[in-house]
């Protein structure tokens, strides 16, 4: 009798062990959607205070519209091109600098030690508006560079010098013992790096590695300080237009949420998948 009681009592629970999975989650959206309707109470508020005018039937045509049965992409849409454009560029080169800013503060070599330390304490302590403005104004026309150039030039000295950091604990948290083995193996230093140790040290450096994409990202927005008609350029241009201040400048920053966004679920994908080749890996055949 007891025995039917007990296993009565297992049932029941199961039965509502998703109801106490479901409620945190239903009250953390309950939480959630009530922010954000306070949140755009408050903004419709603090308008109407203001005595201003929302028109967001005007801002579709300045993201895209239709012209004789073709597709025409508006300014938006264009400045996103060039945003991303720059932000391609600059993060492969982020990373080709960092990498090799962090392999030169590892060397032995005092002179690429010194170099490399010199050059990420005046980045990482200087303002990447001041460096834009060093670059563009000062090296660009000395060395005939566009400003497109200058832009990404800036950008990715500026990422590559946190970036180089991130790269290096990465590889210092590789244990020792990969490195006397590789080198028992017969592997010189070029190849541990290459075989060995970047591959390891990626799992653990992807994570704050995706945290400086999205800044770079955001920091994009300041090259439109020198006329390059990115996204926040185009959104500047259309509001001096326009005067529609608060859709235009919601609209950018709901487009680099977007960017963002999609990023850190790539970045999560990539993840993921990494994690089960390690453990497909360990486990073994």
């Amino acid at each position: 009798m007891a025995h039917a009681d007990m296993s009565k009592r297992t049932s029941i629970l199961s039965l509502l062990q998703p109801l106490k999975t479901t409620r945190p989650l239903l009250f953390d959206w309950i939480k959630y959607l009530s922010l954000m309707g306070g949140l755009g109470w408050l903004l419709l508020r603090g308008a109407e205070e203001l005595g201003y005018q929302w028109q967001w039937y005007r801002i579709p045509r300045y993201l895209f519209e239709w012209q004789e049965g073709r597709l025409l992409f508006g300014p938006l849409v264009q400045g996103v091109g060039i945003t991303l454009k720059i932000t391609a560029i600059s993060l492969l080169l982020a990373f080709l600098i960092g990498l090799a800013a962090a392999l030169a503060r590892l060397s032995t070599s005092m002179a690429a030690n010194a170099v490399s330390r010199i050059y990420l304490e005046t980045v990482r302590n200087t303002p990447l508006l001041v460096q834009l403005f060093f670059i563009y104004f000062v090296l660009a026309p000395v060395l005939g560079m566009s400003g497109f150039t200058a832009a990404i030039l800036s950008l990715s000295l500026f990422e590559g010098a946190y970036a180089s950091e991130i790269l290096r604990a990465g590889i210092l948290s590789i244990p020792t013992t990969q490195w006397e083995a590789a080198y028992s193996m017969g592997l010189d230093t070029r190849q541990t790096y290459r075989l060995i140790v970047l591959p390891q040290a990626v799992r653990a450096i992807l994570p704050p590695l995706t945290s400086q994409a999205i800044s770079l990202v955001k920091d994009s927005a300041l090259v439109s300080t020198i006329a390059i008609y990115d996204l926040t350029m185009q959104g500047q241009i259309i509001i001096a237009q326009t005067y529609l201040v608060f859709e235009l400048w919601f609209t950018i920053a709901a487009i680099y949420l977007l960017i963002t966004i999609t990023l850190s679920l790539v970045v999560r994908i990539l993840e993921i998948r990494l994690t089960r080749n390690r453990n497909a890996a360990s486990v073994g055949p």
